[in-house]
């Protein structure tokens, strides 16, 4: 029987205790009020451009949209995206059911080669494309390169998908009497749209934003006349609207692949497990006529500029390495990369934290602003900040706290996704444990949350250093003067059409490019549990 002593204080909670509980209601409020500043700075971009809308009233809306001009971008991005978007899903699919599905000779090489075009920016695919073939422009130039340059991001998707696949759905299809061809359209097809719907948005998302690729080669984009307007006349009324149009683009893009999603299910169900997909057998002529496919891929996205960096750097003896401005443009961009992978990623971490710890509605809401940001294009960011510096906090236009915060609108979902599969994995009772052995909230944080979390945190890092490494457009635009990155650097020698001294730039970039190549056909291999 309990004493009366222990019914008085039953109720009674410790010192220690209390002043625990009060240091994690302190800590719970330093990280949601975090999270909430972040995913308001998210919303900036996105608030330029409703915010110029209003100011500038209908009837300069109707006088800078609805002209000739922009009736033209409009027909050459719709082209260039109707165009480019299919070839990337036929290309990819062809490829990723030679390389999972068929007993192709070399298919593991075959598939790592689709997946390293990756490492080259899509400007230096138009600089090796354009100086090896200077004819090379307009509509059929932009979406040869395109293709080029951004299959992969339809390939690694695909391709993972179709390993996962269980077979006994399409044994269903055969013993129905379809033939192997229908199985695959009726059957196999529908199960990719996931893939082929989030390879086909971010593709889409990266030609409406991309600058450099396109400028290259003479083809005239939203953003390239946004740049061009802005760099010219620093015509403010004109370049905004047209980043607004811009912006209206993406998230069309978006609802568009929302839409194409469905509510189907791709799950399997059912008892024991599944098997692995059968894998078809080919003649040998077939294989050799399928080896043609992969073969000139991988030629025209990785010979061609390969053959153009070293047909360059040969060209340009020892002397293009010794070129004054090199070493600086490595020295800022590894410091500019390196500082914003550690900003960004410390950023994300409270909003990462409340998505796995606390997953509620309005936590989920802030998690959607920065995903959502994140897909204007890079040209929108930078004019977002430009304004917005020049009118209330003009100190830091054009310094690094500008370009680091476009970095951070920019990329930081790069780094929330991996930093949420981190602490994903790290189990909150151990956390619970960590404080009832007298540890504070913020010490059981570090101590356990954040050491079982680092791998995630130091991928997600990776992604976003090896992300501004090759940024071009809003550097362009925010960096102070004198800044030099690989990618400005890059670009100012392409613009003197002197490509001899542009090729150090190129080569160094494709190589702090490569483990990022790695790291995404390692962890789609790994997601699809080969």
């Amino acid at each position: 029987m309990p004493t009366l002593a222990s019914k008085a204080t039953a109720g009674v909670i410790s010192p220690a205790a209390a002043l625990r509980r009060r240091h994690g209601r302190r800590m719970a409020a330093w990280i949601t009020g975090s999270s909430l500043v972040v995913s308001l700075l998210a919303l900036l971009p996105l608030g330029f451009v409703i915010y110029i809308a209003f100011v500038s009233g209908w009837d300069i809306i109707v006088q800078l949209v609805f002209r000739p001009r922009v009736a033209e971008l409009l027909v050459n991005t719709l082209l260039l995206v109707l165009i480019s978007l299919p070839l990337c899903i036929v290309l990819s699919v062809a490829l990723a059911w030679l390389t999972e599905r068929s007993d192709l000779p070399g298919r593991r090489a075959w598939s790592l080669l689709a997946t390293a075009p990756i490492a080259v920016p899509a400007f230096v695919h138009s600089y090796a494309w354009v100086s090896l073939v200077p004819s090379l422009h307009g509509l059929p130039g932009a979406v040869l390169v395109s293709v080029l340059a951004y299959f992969p991001f339809l390939y690694l998707p695909v391709a993972a998908t179709l390993r996962r696949l269980d077979p006994a759905i399409e044994d269903v299809g055969q013993s129905l009497g379809l033939k192997p061809v229908a199985v695959f359209f009726r059957v196999v097809l529908p199960q990719l749209r996931l893939a082929l719907c989030g390879g086909s948005l971010l593709i889409g998302l990266h030609l409406l934003a991309e600058y450099g690729l396109f400028a290259m080669i003479r083809y005239d984009t939203f953003t390239t006349a946004i740049f061009d307007q802005f760099q010219s006349s620093f015509n403010g009324p004109a370049a905004n609207m047209l980043a607004g149009v811009l912006a209206l683009l993406c998230l069309a893009l978006l609802t568009l692949e929302a839409g194409a999603r469905g509510k189907a299910r791709y799950a399997r169900v059912g008892s024991g497990s599944a098997r692995q997909p059968q894998i078809q057998r080919l003649s040998r002529v077939a294989a050799l006529i399928c080896l043609t496919l992969p073969l000139s891929v991988t030629l025209l996205a990785l010979g061609v500029p390969l053959l153009t960096l070293t047909r360059w750097l040969i060209a340009g003896g020892s002397e293009v390495w010794q070129q004054e401005g090199l070493l600086d443009a490595v020295r800022q961009t590894l410091v500019l990369a390196s500082t914003g992978a550690i900003l960004i990623t410390a950023a994300a971490f409270p909003v990462a934290w409340l998505s796995i710890r606390s997953p509620g509605r309005f936590n989920r809401l802030l998690e959607s602003c920065n995903y959502i940001t994140s897909s204007l294009p890079g040209i929108v960011v930078a004019l977002a900040l430009v304004t917005v510096t020049i009118k209330v906090a003009r100190p830091i236009y054009q310094t690094a706290i500008t370009v680091l915060l476009a970095y951070l609108l920019m990329f930081l979902p790069r780094a929330l996704v991996s930093l949420r599969a981190g602490i994903a994995q790290a189990p909150v009772e151990l956390e619970n444990i960590a404080r009832s052995l007298g540890r504070s909230p913020a010490q059981a944080l570090w101590y356990v949350t954040l050491r079982l979390a680092a791998p995630g945190a130091a991928a997600g890092a990776a992604l976003v250093f090896l992300a501004i490494t090759n940024e071009l457009t809003a550097t362009l635009l925010l960096a102070p003067s004198g800044t030099r990155t690989l990618a400005t650097g890059f670009w100012a020698m392409t613009s003197e059409i002197d490509y001899a001294a542009a090729a150090p730039y190129a080569l160094i970039m494709v190589l702090l490019s490569l483990p990022l190549t790695a790291l995404l056909y390692h962890q789609s291999r790994r997601t699809a549990g080969r």
